[in-house]
């Protein structure tokens, strides 16, 4: 078996070369803060994988994504070894653009700080007297640049991404941007809707897309898992203050409270974390993880 090393690692995951395709593995690790923890999540990256195929799979009708295929048998053999199934996404490849497209549905994180701050979210007025996790009158679009692993992402104005795109793809930066931003919303709004028949509120999410070799947009990367968007419970969910979440929030907390931590979490907060990411998969999906 010829053993693969990976073109490129992310905090959390894997991308391999595999000819005319990519294999994208999504681990166990768990990043906070921008940085690695020692611990791994058993399941979380099976979560994120199977979470996205989901959702791939219900928006075609909005936008073709880069999915092929998550069975490992349709792989090299090196991906049929356990450690990889389930956690790995046959993707076709894509010239990535150069924005994250983030969505906002409900004020929180450092948007409710911004707005504390002078009532605008990245620039765009918001009405007066919102409070701390309320619903937006609509979802509001605003996008990032993308930086390298150690950096923060810068976020900029829509006018911003279109010059962004423009100096990457001459002629086509209004074209792209605008795609982009309608193309978010939508997304975002029909899941949204769906999320929140199942007991789930989507407060905001990011997207990423690429050009295919016909340079139509596509939708890549992953797709609204716990570790792009923040789910909250709908039941008990109250504006005014911030709402329990099915993400990293115990584990963000934890180190918060414990600040000579040296990025490692005690078992109990592992077990909840993963607890909180099969609970959304599950309520979400109808289904237990297979």
């Amino acid at each position: 078996m010829e053993i693969l090393k990976p073109i490129k690692e992310g905090k959390v995951r894997e991308i391999y070369d595999n000819g005319d395709s990519l294999i994208m593995v999504a681990t166990d690790r768990i990043s906070c803060f921008d940085v690695i923890l020692n611990n791994e999540v058993t399941k979380k990256g099976t979560v994120l994988t199977q979470m996205s195929k989901f959702w791939f799979d219900m928006t075609e009708d909005i936008l073709p994504n880069h999915m092929i295929s998550v069975d490992v048998k349709d792989m090299p053999e090196f991906f049929q070894q356990d450690k990889f199934k389930g956690k790995s996404m046959m993707c076709r490849k894509l010239d990535m653009l150069p924005i994250e497209c983030i969505v906002r549905g409900y004020i929180t994180g450092s948007g409710w700080a911004s707005y504390q701050e002078n009532g605008t979210v990245c620039g765009i007025r918001l009405p007066e007297g919102l409070k701390e996790s309320d619903k937006l009158p609509e979802p509001i679009y605003t996008p990032s640049t993308k930086a390298e692993i150690g950096d923060h992402d810068e976020n900029i104005s829509f006018e911003q991404s279109i010059d962004h795109l423009e100096k990457h793809f001459p002629g086509k930066g209004r074209e792209y941007a605008e795609k982009l931003r309608d193309c978010t919303i939508a997304l975002y709004k029909k899941c949204a809707e769906y999320a929140l028949s199942k007991g789930i509120i989507i407060a905001d999410t990011k997207f990423e897309f690429g050009l295919d070799e016909k340079g139509n947009i596509v939708l890549g990367d992953e797709m609204l898992t716990p570790d792009s968007s923040r789910f909250w419970p709908a039941d008990g969910y109250e504006p005014g203050h911030g709402q329990p979440s099915f993400d990293k929030q115990f584990a963000r907390d934890w180190l918060k409270a414990n600040p000579d931590n040296n990025w490692t979490l005690p078992q109990e907060i592992v077990d909840k974390t993963i607890e909180k990411y099969l609970q959304a998969y599950e309520m979400l999906t109808g289904e237990k993880l297979a």
